[in-house]
């Protein structure tokens, strides 16, 4: 896979490492030469100098090619122009992109490009909370522009999904269950498998979807999100 990453900070750099180190043909930019200087001879990944924020800088690195661009720098305004820029100029099926304020986490949408947002912070809260729920949705990570969302949930003793199959439960449409996790052992789901107190449900859900998917496994007088939506 073909990826391009924006910004050599200490996300970046690590992003571009782990990436590299899989096997994959990362592209790093940096507009600092002296940074590209001291970290180049440390991280084996191809190298450019240059403002990611520039189409032309984008064109000479020959964005329209990779399959993924990563904006990790430290600036949420700059991480906005590369994902729109990486979008709607070079048509990158996929677009990934750091929020370094939760404040700005309702501008990473579709309509700046973005298809994955990030935002560490958040991310923190939803695996803390995610590890001391039980019986609550939970969401863990956002796709699409805020609509689709990946949430968990534990299943509580008294949850209506205890005992049941995935086919009984009529899961809505707009919604999948990717995985269950028992007892520390992953579980593919299918729908003859039955859900038991305790397990820890992941779905995919459309937001339209998200309160038949609370009723279905937590029940009707439970809380909302554990995370709500950025505004």
């Amino acid at each position: 896979m073909r990826v391009a990453v924006a910004g050599a900070g200490s996300v970046g750099t690590a992003i571009a490492k782990e990436l590299s180190a899989n096997g994959h043909d990362v592209v790093l930019f940096e507009k600092d030469p002296e940074v590209v200087a001291r970290l180049r001879p440390h991280l084996p990944v191809r190298w450019v100098t240059a403002d990611a924020c520039e189409v032309s800088s984008l064109d000479a690195a020959g964005l329209a090619e990779v399959d993924v661009v990563v904006a990790a720098t430290g600036d949420d305004e700059d991480n906005l122009v590369v994902s729109l820029l990486a979008k709607q100029e070079f048509a990158v099926p996929r677009v990934v992109a750091r929020v370094n304020h939760p404040a700005n986490q309702w501008m990473f949408t579709e309509a700046w490009g973005v298809d994955v947002s990030v935002s560490t912070p958040q991310l923190i809260t939803a695996l803390v909370e995610e590890a001391v729920s039980v019986g609550s949705l939970v969401r863990l990570l956002q796709f699409q522009g805020g609509e689709a969302h990946l949430v968990e949930v534990t299943l509580a003793e008294d949850s209506p999904a205890a005992g049941r199959s995935i086919a009984d439960l009529g899961i809505p449409r707009d919604a999948t269950v990717v995985a269950v996790v028992r007892e520390e052992r992953v579980v593919v789901p299918r729908g003859d498998t039955t859900l038991c107190a305790g397990d820890e449900v992941l779905l995919l859900v459309m937001g339209s979807a998200e309160p038949e998917v609370q009723r279905l496994l937590v029940g009707a007088q439970a809380p909302g999100p554990a995370h709500p939506a950025a505004p």
